[in-house]
């Protein structure tokens, strides 16, 4: 028997989650069996959309199970396999592999192989595959260029730019051409990051100004994307600049997940019809066929150093929930994860 430190959902949040909400639960794991690994989880997830699965309600995916362990993306290496076993790829999977799974919020984890996959730590660290080399990573790649449609010489606006994924979509546009890439987030510390090291034209630190005034001051001749992390005030300020036939890229709202009534929609919502734009929504495994376009053109990336991440880290499985928490109050540079 092996044991395994787990957190469960033990009550539905109201606003911002507490403590209460949660409980770390001592379990045991039997043996693998066949067709299954024990993976020693070395890095955990935690993640915006995580906060939805909080709440009983119907959405694009189940909600967590109350008294039942949480689930997220994690990377860890294989302690025991039973039988021959194959990751989704088709990989045989081997004692000592490193793998990313579905089974976080744990340190340890029965896994069946289809629901695994080895990963390269000679080209990227562990945690990259929960990041940039991830989820993360794709959700960029996926809404910038396809639901976004990206072009040539287009100008592009993402909120939360030093976020895991807004990071990402700045330094992809304009890696493919963009001509003018501006963003925002929340201190000047982020600001620096985002402009020194991410490569942005410009950002915004809407803390210090409202976002429309100082987007309307960064993009003076408006914007052609909206790659949208916050929605909100961001959402408004963004469909006031955008130019004729712009696109909005809908990844997330992060501004509203903790609200306890409904937020109210873009007072601006109109002008989307004489100027022609498109709002689109998306969802990241709706895009699985970019999964090995976008796997190339990253390593290829950051093999030249073309690519900036970052992570903020908090450390221990206990340490979970604080840095889940932490998450989405903006105390992240990066991607977050948790280092057991």
């Amino acid at each position: 028997m092996t044991t395994s430190t787990q957190w469960h959902l033990v009550r539905r949040p109201h606003g911002e989650p507490v403590d209460a909400d949660f409980s770390l639960v001592e379990a045991e794991l039997g043996a693998p069996a066949p067709g299954q690994v024990l993976v020693r989880n070395t890095f955990l997830s935690v993640d915006p959309y995580m906060r939805g699965r909080m709440n009983d309600a119907k959405s694009y995916v189940a909600p967590f199970e109350l008294g039942q362990p949480m689930t997220g993306d994690a990377v860890g290496v294989v302690e025991a396999v039973e039988g021959d076993v194959a990751d989704a790829t088709g990989r045989s999977v081997q004692v000592g592999d490193t793998v990313l799974h579905p089974y976080g919020w744990r340190t340890r984890a029965l896994v069946e192989g289809r629901h695994a996959r080895v990963v390269d730590t000679s080209l990227a660290s562990p945690s990259a595959y929960l990041g940039v080399m991830g989820m993360t990573g794709r959700t960029a790649y996926a809404g910038l260029l396809r639901t976004a449609e990206l072009r040539e010489g287009d100008r592009v606006f993402v909120s939360a730019a030093a976020g895991a994924v807004g990071s990402l979509v700045g330094q992809i546009a304009r890696l493919k051409g963009a001509s003018l890439v501006v963003g925002s987030a929340g201190g000047p510390e982020k600001v620096r990051w985002a402009v020194d090291e991410a490569g942005f034209d410009r950002v915004v630190d809407y803390k210090a100004q409202p976002i429309a005034q100082g987007l309307r001051e960064a993009a003076p001749d408006g914007i052609d994307v909206y790659f949208d992390n916050v929605g909100g005030d961001h959402l408004e300020a963004a469909i006031s600049s955008l130019r004729p036939q712009g696109r909005v890229a809908m990844c997330g709202a992060i501004s509203a997940y903790n609200a306890t009534e409904p937020a109210p929609g873009p007072r601006n919502l109109f002008q989307a019809i004489g100027k022609r734009l498109t709002l689109r929504g998306f969802l990241v495994n709706d895009h699985e066929d970019l999964r090995p376009e976008f796997e190339r053109e990253m390593a290829a990336w950051l093999a030249d150093g073309r690519i900036a991440w970052r992570e903020t880290a908090v450390e221990g499985i206990e340490s979970a929930v604080e840095g889940f928490r932490s998450l989405l109050s903006g105390g992240n540079t990066g991607k977050m994860v948790v280092r057991l």
